[in-house]
């Protein structure tokens, strides 16, 4: 069974016209907007330019995932995925949606994706350097992060299985013709996988930086390709009510435009998805945040993603989404079949009620009580219901927010795929490393230090 999406309570018929939109605004969007955002998408993917929407029936790629994967040591249970933002967000999700926490299927993945040393330092304090093999993704491959990461555990691993036998131990998955990574993994000889060009950072789960950890940690690399196609499929519609991600990408940006909800919410009531949510919140925010519009006008637009985990947020952000500002649109997602459950045993005096209850129907009478709370105060939501977390699952929820962020990026008239903002920061931090061709970044990054007021300082 596919995943569905009810927008019954984003709309005035179930929240009141206060909190929801009109079949009228709407409709009256499918009848403009929606379709030139659509044709504009459709336009740029039939160009070659929006690789993401093509991926998930290409399969040579589980080909050329399987060639890498046997290439690895035979001896290899740990892999430490070395990445930052979308060369980590995506893997993290689907380690956490289909693998257990405690599993003694496929490789361990572990995703020190910080410069923060904690992490890493303790992993290489426990890990087995003959045992543990080293993704490094960066498809420009010049990620501050993980280049310093990388030169750290090359060292350890070097040092502890010598130099030729790294190329067991070491892949990079970078752009496929250039780049320092490029560079260096044709050099040493290390296993490689590409990064199509035309396939942004936060749209790659679907290439070698998804699949490659899926497949070493024992995912259905396929089913994961399978839901995409599905789900691409659905997409393809110029209808917006036969569009899931259409609908997903209208709601979100008429709550915005003409209600003020410019706060989108995640709320996964499953653990399984908390990571997720954390891999939508740099799609959305990332893509849609941006300065200028595609005239060159400046708009300074974009929603700002926020995640919740239920039931644990209705101890903590629900009062927040409850009584403060009507500023918010929640997505809750629920999961019919989980897999695994618990029964509370027979008990007496106030726990009485509970007695033979399952945590599963626990957990979703929670999530209904807190969306029908919303709506009793017309405050809006939408619900995706997953009939069962697999890989096909996962791949139509990964498909359906990458497709839903073009076609956003669309309605607003920014270009989704590029992220400008990030760069200044970066030059920045280069100019404080002393990275050769920096030198005008550090002097005027040392000026701006060197004027700021310490009177504030307490």
């Amino acid at each position: 069974m596919p995943i569905s999406l009810d927008y019954a309570l984003a709309m005035s018929d179930g929240v009141g016209p206060e909190g929801g939109l009109t079949d009228a605004e709407l409709d009256g969007l499918a009848a403009d907007r929606f379709r030139q955002a659509h044709a504009g998408v459709r336009a740029r993917v039939d160009g070659g330019e929006l690789g993401f929407w093509k991926l998930p029936t290409e399969r040579a790629v589980l080909g050329e995932v399987a060639r890498v994967r046997d290439a690895l040591a035979d001896s290899v249970s740990d892999v430490l995925v070395l990445g930052i933002g979308g060369s980590s967000l995506g893997t993290r999700a689907m380690r956490d949606a289909l693998t257990a926490p405690i599993s003694t299927a496929g490789a361990r993945l572990h995703l020190p994706d910080n410069s923060d040393p904690w992490l890493l330092s303790h992993l290489l304090e426990r890990l087995e350097p003959a045992r543990t093999a080293a993704l490094v993704i960066s498809k420009s491959g010049g990620t501050v992060e993980t280049a310093a990461q990388l030169v750290i555990v090359r060292d350890w691993l070097e040092r502890a299985v010598g130099r030729e036998a790294m190329a067991e131990h070491m892949v990079a998955i970078t752009d496929p013709n250039k780049g320092g990574l490029r560079a260096l993994a044709d050099a040493q000889g290390w296993p490689t996988l590409p990064i199509p060009a035309n396939v942004g950072g936060r749209f790659s789960i679907l290439t070698g930086v998804g699949l490659l950890p899926a497949a070493l940690c024992g995912v259905d690399c396929e089913g994961l390709l399978d839901g995409a196609a599905a789900m691409a499929e659905r997409c393809t519609s110029p209808s917006l009510r036969d569009n899931p991600a259409g609908i997903v990408a209208a709601v979100h940006y008429l709550h915005d435009t003409l209600k003020g909800r410019n706060i989108h919410v995640m709320m996964p009531y499953s653990d399984r998805l908390r990571a997720f949510a954390a891999w939508y919140v740099q799609l959305w925010a990332e893509s849609l945040g941006k300065r200028f519009d595609r005239a060159g006008e400046r708009v300074e637009c974009g929603p700002t993603p926020l995640t919740a985990v239920g039931a644990t947020d209705q101890h903590a952000q629900v009062q927040l989404f409850m009584e403060g500002p009507r500023d918010k649109l929640v997505t809750f997602l629920a999961i019919e079949d989980g897999e695994r459950d618990l029964t509370v045993p027979e008990s007496q005096g106030s726990t009485s009620y509970l007695s033979g209850t399952k945590l599963s129907a626990l957990l979703d009478a929670e999530r209904v009580g807190t969306t029908e709370a919303l709506a009793s105060d017309g405050r809006p939501s939408l619900t995706i219901t997953v009939p069962r977390l697999n890989a096909r699952a996962l791949g139509e929820l990964f498909f359906l927010y990458e497709a839903a962020t073009a076609l956003s990026g669309e309605l607003y008239g920014i270009d989704a795929f590029d992220q400008p903002g990030v760069e200044l920061g970066k030059r920045l931090a280069f100019g404080l490393l002393g990275r050769d061709g920096y030198e005008e970044a550090a002097s005027e990054i040392e000026d701006r230090l060197a004027k700021r007021p310490t009177r504030y300082r307490v």
